[in-house]
């Protein structure tokens, strides 16, 4: 079965960095996500990338932060520079096995990972 695994939460400064991971296995996927929410606020798209890699950012995020894969793992990755307070939020890497596309809309995903904490302080 299908699974998506994530690492690389942890706290850091304002203006540090962090590397999340997606470990997948059971299956390769098309188009891949991270999701984030937080605290008393609705999952929200952050950055996804599709079956030909090319990526997508929320607004509140570009130029900081940089969605990957490498095929060969089955891993994907998000690279956060320039972190802020507000970047505070549980992480979710998603994913979908068939779609060309790929869309920050949570209902569009069919394999979630369990999430990982990000918290930025000031």
């Amino acid at each position: 079965q299908a699974q998506l695994e994530e690492s690389g939460g942890g706290s850091a400064q304002a203006g540090g960095s962090l590397r999340l991971s997606c470990a997948a296995s059971g299956s390769a996927f098309r188009s891949m996500a991270w999701f984030r929410q937080a605290a008393g606020k609705e999952r929200e798209g952050v950055a996804c990338i599709d079956s030909l890699d090319r990526p997508l950012y929320v607004d509140s995020v570009k130029g900081r932060f940089t969605i990957s894969r490498d095929s060969a793992k089955n891993t994907l990755y998000l690279q956060m520079n320039s972190l802020k307070p507000e970047d505070t939020a549980q992480y979710y890497c998603a994913a979908d096995p068939s779609g060309i596309f790929c869309y920050m809309i949570p209902s569009y995903y069919s394999k979630w990972g369990q999430g990982t904490q990000v918290t930025v302080s000031s």
